[in-house]
């Protein structure tokens, strides 16, 4: 065994890389469960996500458009099941089901002509030379421009939840749509502006696993990913700067599971592999062993149905 091959600067850069797209996926679930929505179909979303950016960066040789491509294919997806739960009032828990097994089986049809195909290169930001500076700068001033985003995402839904007027309806219409509703505030269009939101940032989280940390597109990539998404909400108490703890968390674990295998520890390689999975299982039991307490930070209406003339 060899641990001092493992160089903590460059395992704290790979921790927020790999963290990357569960923190963007988590994220949007986050405002969809503010607005009382739950949409299990965190998963699929990614999924297409990460093979609509593949194509159209491979397609058109701009990741940046393939950022976008996965965005709005995500969107789309997310409104899929906004029609089939705030109009048609069907069941969330199935209808979010169903979109991850939709995901899943599209996104592998639409992906058969592309494996094996290497995508453009995203290039990493230097920020004119600071990347050379010691410690800070490979963690800080060396990274790909969605870490930067998703970052900015923790502090802007921050703001928005609590300093603006919409950030406010927001939470209104998650702790009681039919207040909400009495007051005049549009419970749909608050919801379904929500459901998209978070459909784009599942669909960003998801190119930027088959762009930037694979990269190139196997069917079934996300690898569960959306489900650790929607674990880690709830684990932060729907607070975005624990969200970013959780999501850190998992990067950090998966990054040094695989620093661990390359140093050799005598640790069955299977166990190492479940590790992050199983110390978020172990988290999210210790954050809800006080039912009292997780249940006063979920939203109220979260997961029901509304209908105006209810």
């Amino acid at each position: 065994m060899d641990f001092g091959s493992i160089n903590p600067v460059l395992l704290i850069a790979a921790l927020m890389l790999a963290s990357t797209p569960i923190l963007l996926a988590a994220l949007g679930e986050l405002i969809v469960e503010k607005s009382g929505v739950l949409n299990l179909g965190v998963e699929g979303m990614m999924i297409v996500g990460a093979i609509s950016g593949f194509i159209v960066a491979v397609e058109t040789g701009s990741p940046a458009l393939g950022f976008v491509a996965a965005a709005i294919g995500a969107t789309i997806m997310a409104l899929i099941f906004g029609v089939l739960t705030q109009l048609l009032l069907s069941n969330q828990v199935a209808t979010g089901l169903g979109l991850t097994l939709f995901g899943l089986g599209v996104s592998a049809l639409m992906g058969q002509s592309y494996v094996g195909i290497r995508p453009p290169a995203s290039p990493r930001l230097t920020f004119f030379g600071l990347s050379e500076v010691p410690v800070i700068g490979p963690i800080a001033f060396n990274q790909h421009a969605m870490v930067y985003v998703s970052l900015a995402l923790v502090v802007a839904i921050w703001w928005y939840l609590k300093r603006t007027r919409s950030g406010l309806i927001l939470r209104a219409v998650g702790e009681s749509h039919d207040a909400a509703h009495a007051l005049g505030y549009s419970v749909l269009k608050t919801r379904f502006a929500a459901i998209a939101f978070g459909g784009a940032c599942a669909g960003l989280g998801g190119a930027f696993l088959s762009l930037v940390i694979v990269p190139q597109w196997t069917e079934g990539m996300t690898a569960g990913r959306g489900w650790i998404a929607l674990a880690i909400v709830v684990f932060a108490s729907w607070r975005p700067w624990r969200v970013l703890l959780g999501a850190y968390l998992f990067g950090g674990v998966t990054v040094l599971q695989l620093n661990l295998q390359a140093a050799g520890i005598a640790i069955p390689v299977e166990l190492l592999s479940m590790s992050p999975y199983l110390i978020t299982i172990l988290v999210l039991v210790l954050i809800s062993s006080d039912k009292r307490r997780a249940a006063a930070n979920a939203p109220a209406s979260l997961g029901r149905s509304f209908h105006a003339s209810a």
